[in-house]
């Protein structure tokens, strides 16, 4: 993936209130609801996404900027350093030169360079320095091989954590994400319906191998922000924009759901910011199922209008009232 950085917009030395802007606008513009015609906007969303959850989060980003992780949020392995090349004041031909930089992997030890000079070769190093490993059966242990996981104290095997951003429509119905792992290999992975931010589903034996056996993945979801509504738990938020004459006189009005559209009825002398309950209307999460909060919101013409004009200044003049008197 591209820096995260350059994904969103922004300079490396930007706030987290400027990342955090640059997100939302990038979001609201790339998100499928919005770009249904236009397939490739997709894969842009999750980019975005996938780039705000290493920016977005204080310790990542830091983790990020010092090199530690790189920009799919994947721990940068840097070796064992601290056997490579001679020590400052070492010729070519001293003491230090048979030393070599190694790392541990999935393979075992490897070898990322050679020394120069003679001496002992590195076999007989790294046994002289684990105690022989038992003398001359040490010895004769292959480089591979030469190391049992008790002798080094390495884990079986090592869980990875991939962050995976889903719609809220996939949280709320579930559906089937093709996820790209550490390792390499990409997997269709089944999200189950209720899901919420930060629950994860674990793939057994997908993560990184180690010298006894294989870790798991464990993918964690994060739910895209929804043009439409808020999530609060197994609940979910919305504002109905309605006209001044619905507010006054009351009406039915059209409210969007996760199931369609449903109608709403407004009582007459409605104020803004009155929120209604839909039973049943939210989420279901770990069996509990949520309401939909609708909100109005009194929306005025964006033209000029004269006879409103007038008339509102009657009602100043001759029935005024003070909602602000409490």
């Amino acid at each position: 993936m591209r820096d995260p950085y350059e994904v969103l917009g922004v300079k490396k030395t930007a706030d987290a209130a400027a990342i955090k802007s640059a997100y939302r606008r990038l979001a609201k513009k790339l998100h499928p609801d919005a770009n249904k015609d236009d397939p490739k906007t997709a894969q842009r969303f999750a980019e975005v996404n996938s780039a705000y959850e290493i920016l977005g989060e204080d310790k990542k980003r830091k983790a990020f900027d010092a090199g530690e992780i790189d920009a799919e949020g994947k721990p940068r392995f840097q070796g064992f350093q601290g056997f490579g090349g001679p020590r400052p004041g070492a010729g070519a031909g001293g003491p230090d030169a048979h030393f070599e930089t190694f790392s541990f992997g999935p393979e075992g030890f490897q070898r990322r360079g050679s020394g120069a000079g003679g001496g002992a070769n590195f076999e007989d190093v790294i046994s002289q320095m684990f105690g022989g490993l038992g003398g001359a059966q040490g010895r004769t242990r292959s480089f591979r091989g030469g190391f049992d996981p008790e002798d080094l104290g390495e884990p079986a095997g090592r869980d990875v954590t991939v962050p995976v951003t889903i719609t809220l429509e996939e949280a709320a119905g579930g559906g089937t994400r093709r996820v790209h792992l550490p390792t390499g290999k990409e997997v269709d992975v089944k999200i189950p319906a209720g899901m919420v931010d930060g629950k994860q589903i674990r793939l057994k034996g997908q993560g990184l191998p180690g010298p006894g056996s294989i870790g798991d993945a464990l993918i964690t979801i994060k739910v895209a922000p929804h043009r439409n509504f808020e999530v609060d738990g197994a609940n979910l938020r919305t504002n109905v924009p309605i006209t001044l004459y619905e507010a006054v006189l009351g009406g039915k009005v059209r409210v969007p759901t996760l199931g369609g559209a449903v109608e709403l009825a407004i009582p007459a002398r409605t104020s803004g910011g009155r929120t209604f309950r839909l039973k049943g209307k939210g989420m279901t999460v770990d069996g509990n199922t949520g309401d939909l909060f609708a909100t109005v919101r009194i929306v005025l013409p964006e033209a000029g209008d004269a006879d409103l004009d007038e008339l509102m200044k009657k009602w100043r003049d001759q029935k005024p009232y003070d909602p602000r008197r409490e």
